[in-house]
């Protein structure tokens, strides 16, 4: 008996050994990212078929709060020595990201070293060019590229008499559209995502106007802000007023006014693509995508709108062979299957022609009318240097200066004019900074 109790113990002692072993051979892969309800959910199954797909590497996403949180926690992590394998970082955060080259292994770099199939032209021209260094290299993975489109509520446009098959295309139309809703008991005609993002880096796009100088901070360090021009002045100021008639209703910097949205409370608006998901999974009533709104009185206008969203960023590592994980699992990121899912299920744009042509074949545009709204609006016209994106080094804590100004006019404590030469000012003197610390 105790030979064979021995015996025994010996085979499950090695048993367990093996298991350990075959345990410990799955390369483990962290994925910071920041998205939140439905889209987390997505994220989770995107993972969860990679790693079933193969039995090498496991990527684990995690959850790391909003955008400038995760980002920032990404930072401290690398500083301490202890880095995520893969981060993603809006797209604000870009010229940060390719200003810290110690910290990053370029994705052009990355996919070449790992032998894995990589080809730049395979990419929508939009998210490609926002994302490309100077020699036109992509230094990071495009994954949840957006753009920014009105959203309306159907049901509340039918209660004050308009009609929600024709929304307003242009700002005055909007006005009169707010006003109707606010006569007919909406206490919320009108609200905003992303203000700074939607109501003046893209709205300055929308309008072929500058934002900054050097190409709006692609041509180098040396850019300035320009967004106190007489366009962006006019939109902000008659936001100012509609927020004093109770018109535009602010509810928050960021994301947050979306929840107003889906509540029914407020019946439109303007924020990122990529709420489609979160909307399907919320509103009670019958919604729709419509256009961006510009204004007729501006030349050119509409011009094309610019790429919001974010991509995966790819942190220097102590043990090189986890590249080969990473790299494999960016080419099942960007295959046409996964990328058309992920579009499908999110309202986020496809980040190649390939998954574009797919999302056509299907039918999905024909299924859902509108859908491909935001992907006329990037392609709108070819860019000019005014409408490619914009580019500067410090821009989390010059989102956060527009943010404050914008509050001030809202509230009635500034003029559209004397906010904006103000954040122009303030901003700047970020841009300084950064300038002398990556010379």
């Amino acid at each position: 008996m105790k030979i064979r109790s021995g015996a025994a113990r010996a085979a499950l002692f090695a048993a367990l050994v093996s298991v350990a072993s075959a345990a410990s051979a799955v390369t483990e892969i962290q994925w910071w990212h920041s998205m939140t309800g439905a889209l987390n959910t997505k994220v989770d199954q995107i993972a969860e078929k990679f790693n079933a797909s193969q039995s090498e590497f496991k990527v684990v996403p995690v959850f790391k709060g909003q955008y400038d949180e995760s980002m920032a926690a990404a930072i401290a992590a690398y500083r301490a020595g202890n880095p995520p394998q893969i981060v993603q970082v809006f797209e604000v955060g870009t010229a940060t990201m390719m200003a810290a080259k110690g910290a990053v292994k370029p994705v052009y770099q990355l996919m070449k070293e790992q032998h894995e199939p990589f080809d730049p032209k395979a990419f929508l021209g939009a998210v490609y060019g926002y994302y490309a260094d100077t020699h036109g290299n992509l230094i990071s993975m495009p994954f949840n590229s957006s753009t920014q489109v009105l959203y309306i509520n159907d049901d509340a446009f039918k209660k004050a008499g308009l009609d929600p098959t024709k929304p307003p295309a242009t700002w005055p139309e909007m006005h009169a559209a707010m006003e109707k809703l606010k006569a007919a008991g909406v206490s919320c005609p009108f609200t905003t995502g992303w203000q700074s993002w939607v109501q003046l880096e893209s709205f300055s796009a929308w309008h072929n106007v500058p934002f900054g100088t050097l190409e709006n901070g692609f041509g180098g360090l040396a850019t300035r802000l320009d967004f106190n021009g007489p366009v962006q002045t006019m939109h902000i100021q008659n936001l100012g007023d509609w927020a004093k008639a109770g018109l535009f209703v602010y509810k928050g910097r960021k994301d947050e006014p979306l929840a107003s949205f889906n509540s029914g409370e407020c019946a439109m608006i303007t924020t990122s693509s990529g709420s489609y998901a979160n909307i399907k999974a919320n509103a009670k009533f019958n919604w729709r995508v419509a256009t961006l709104p510009y204004y007729p009185s501006v030349k050119g206008a509409p011009q094309n709108t610019i790429i919001g969203g974010a991509t995966l960023w790819v942190l220097n590592q102590k043990d090189p062979a986890v590249y080969k994980g990473i790299a494999k699992f960016f080419t099942f990121l960007s295959s046409p299957e996964v990328q058309e899912d992920w579009h499908e299920s999110t309202g986020y744009v496809p980040i190649t022609l390939a998954a574009y042509e797919l999302a056509k074949k299907k039918g999905l545009y024909e299924q859902k009318p509108g859908f491909d709204i935001a992907i006329k609006e990037l392609t709108n016209k070819p860019p000019t240097p005014n409408s490619k994106g914009v580019r500067f080094g410090n821009f989390v804590q010059i989102r956060n200066i527009i943010d404050e100004e914008f509050e001030s006019v809202w509230s009635g404590q500034k003029t559209a004019k004397q906010a904006l030469d103000e954040a122009v000012k303030r901003g700047n003197e970020q841009l300084e900074r950064f300038q002398k610390t990556n010379q």
